[in-house]
């Protein structure tokens, strides 16, 4: 603990990669392990533009219910602690694989959304893309100002990351001297290969998850915990 402290505080250049592990302790479950949203629906049925095309009404009903849940979730001392350390950094970048928010809602500022946001829909006929806050959307599936259908601003299964979303995160880890993954399984691609990517760059890297996942193997040091405890203690 005490050497990723001392790592933190001589590092100039600080990125962390986030997963749906840091916003479970805020209650929003992960769509992965025994309590994940997959365990009662399956994702092909869900979050993939198939889905819907076949039936946009269900995919909305499922989103509705996910923005509820995420407007009731509050920031967590894990998201806090990596905002504030956003603000005693030279230069810092959060990027995250989460579409919740949270991070900016606990103040973090430079954030990097690799899969989108919930809170942001697009216009299937012409493209149009706005923030929409409301936790519930009325009617399903809401429909643009031009008459077209609106989809969630995130990434389906099946579908690329936006390139200059990708090449955003890159650049961040590339020039990073320390990395710090927090709540990511590291099983998801082309996410899981920047940390790879940071370490072949020359940066050290330190994990914060509750249990081993793949970056275990290439991390310089895995802390085992919530990102809730250790994050706080990292940056106090």
């Amino acid at each position: 603990m005490q050497q990723v402290r001392d790592w933190l505080c001589a590092s100039s250049r600080i990125c962390a990669l986030t997963g749906a592990g840091i916003s479970a302790e805020s209650g929003i479950s992960t769509f992965r392990g025994a309590s994940g949203l997959w365990r009662q629906f399956r994702s092909e049925d869900l979050a993939t533009p198939a889905a819907f095309a076949r039936d946009p009404r269900l995919v909305w009903e499922w989103y509705d219910w996910r923005r509820g849940l995420i407007a009731a979730a509050q920031p967590n001392a894990g998201h806090e602690a990596l905002a504030h350390l956003e603000g005693a950094a030279p230069e810092f970048a959060l990027i995250t694989q989460n579409v919740d928010c949270l991070h900016r809602r606990a103040g973090s500022r430079s954030v990097v959304e690799l899969h989108g946001s919930i809170w942001t829909v697009i216009c299937t006929t012409c493209g149009e893309k706005r923030h929409d806050d409301r936790a519930a959307i009325r009617p399903l599936p809401p429909l643009c100002r031009c008459g077209g259908t609106l989809r969630p601003g995130v990434v389906w299964f099946g579908e690329p990351l936006d390139n200059a979303v990708w090449r955003q995160a890159q650049t961040a880890l590339g020039r990073a001297e320390l990395v710090l993954v927090v709540g990511t399984s590291s099983v998801v691609y082309p996410a899981a290969g920047l940390i790879p990517y940071a370490k072949q760059a020359g940066a050290r890297v330190v994990e914060i998850n509750v249990e081993e996942t793949p970056v275990s193997r290439i991390a310089d040091i895995s802390l085992r915990g919530p990102a809730a405890e250790i994050l706080p203690l990292l940056v106090s």
